[in-house]
């Protein structure tokens, strides 16, 4: 089976007896994210997301209800082992849960597996081994790159290699844990030395997660037209960016402090096999620009490899929510917007034999539009804080206040299909210490 083609799991038709999947905008059964969540005073488990509910996994385990190359997987505290299954398993396992979670015969047998979503608390769905952080946004980097290089905004590298940094994984944190304002060393303009302390250019990045699922051996790179079935999953990423830390830092190695303070997830992990209806293809290069080298292309993944989702970013700001004003759209666009694929990143990684492990994460880096209704960072909407955004209720913002909570929604729709969310991922910045 390729991780591009649909079956019964995807039927408009199908309905839950869970009934508020049904018409759910996030979670109808077409979906069924996987996550890790913990009932009221009970430890974490796996589970899948279904309407307002939540299936418990290793409850169903127990019942002997699931197929045995999954079960003992699903019984574990996160998913790294369900992660590294095969795609076969994969879909296996997610046939099951869909048959069990629209038969009528197993509400009674499955009436204490299903919790209140609400109830619950969702936790970081994966042990992070390690995270990558690429810059496949090509609008984005043409808008970044104009501000300091206005005649030659992307560098000589960018259409021929996925550009990409490695991450700081222990600091990843589930959607709804607040960020705390970070200091670090800066040099204003003004300033002849540099000065330390907080951050007065706090940015958001909107971003794909990418999850990695069977890895490969140290030493062996994964070929192209294989990187599909390495990808266990998506989630939404916000790489929060203090640019004025990042602005004195980064010449001549990169990103460092002024990255790996705090990275946001939406915490439910949305499978390649729920995202296969939705599957389109990746949009052609411009006509002159280089084509990528064989280990970098493959027709399939030119077909299948880009996905049909409509990202948001929406603010709200302390005082917005006392005047009991709702949160204000900042941007929207396509995910389309990434000059490479999934694959392409995958395979690149592992080029040069870097061993991927189930659980790592990969970001997309900041995806943003052409025009600015479809920026993906204050950075770009603010031109790098010299044009303030007017906000409700008089308020205007440059780069984000204490206070402040963004937050991102993905949808994935299609003619003809039912549409499927990822859930939100928010959080809140608080005062640096």
């Amino acid at each position: 089976m390729n991780w591009w083609d649909t079956d019964a799991t995807h039927d408009p038709a199908r309905q839950s007896w869970v009934e508020s999947a049904n018409g759910h905008g996030q979670f109808p059964i077409q979906n069924l994210p996987f996550g890790v969540f913990s009932p009221p005073g009970e430890e974490p488990r796996i589970g899948v997301a279904i309407g307002d509910a939540i299936l418990d996994l290793a409850a169903c385990a127990r019942l002997g209800l699931l197929p045995p190359e999954s079960a003992e997987a699903c019984g574990k505290q996160v998913l790294n082992a369900l992660m590294g299954l095969d795609t076969a398993s994969r879909v296996a396992l997610r046939r099951i849960i869909s048959h069990m979670l629209s038969e009528e015969g197993f509400r009674r047998a499955l009436d204490a597996a299903v919790h209140d979503a609400a109830a619950c608390t969702l936790h970081l769905p994966a042990r992070v081994g390690d995270y990558t952080d690429f810059y496949v946004g090509i609008h984005h980097a043409n808008n970044i790159g104009r501000q300091f290089r206005p005649d030659n905004p992307l560098l000589p590298n960018y259409k021929h290699v996925p550009i990409g940094y490695h991450g700081r994984a222990s600091s990843i944190r589930p959607s709804g844990v607040p960020v705390v304002r970070p200091r670090g060393q800066r040099k204003p303009p003004e300033a002849d030395t540099p000065l330390f302390g907080p951050t007065t250019r706090l940015d958001y990045e909107l971003e794909l997660g990418v999850w990695i699922g069977a890895g490969n051996a140290l030493g062996t790179p994964i070929p192209i037209a294989e990187a599909g079935s390495h990808v266990a999953g998506f989630c939404l990423l916000n790489d929060w960016s203090a640019r004025d830390v990042q602005a004195w830092e980064y010449q001549p190695l990169g990103p460092f402090l002024a990255k790996n303070f705090h990275s946001t997830i939406s915490p439910w992990v949305v499978t390649p096999e729920a995202l296969a209806p939705f599957r389109i293809g990746q949009p052609p290069r411009p006509e002159g620009d280089p084509h990528p080298l064989p280990h970098l292309w493959d027709e399939a993944d030119q077909a299948h490899g880009a996905l049909a989702l409509t990202l948001e970013v929406w603010l709200t700001t302390a005082r917005m929510r006392e005047d009991g004003l709702s949160p204000q759209r900042l941007s929207t666009g396509p995910a389309t917007n990434m000059y490479w694929t999934v694959g392409q990143m995958v395979a690149h990684h592992a080029s040069n034999g870097c061993n991927l492990n189930p659980g790592d994460l990969l970001g997309t880096g900041t995806i943003s539009a052409p025009t600015p209704d479809g920026y993906g960072s204050l950075m770009e909407l603010s031109s790098g804080g010299k044009a303030p955004l007017a906000l409700p209720g008089g308020e205007t913002r440059t780069f984000l206040e204490d206070g402040d909570e963004v937050i991102f929604t993905a949808t994935a729709s299609a003619p003809g299909r039912v549409s499927i969310g990822f859930g939100a991922c928010r959080a809140s910045v608080v005062p640096a210490p």
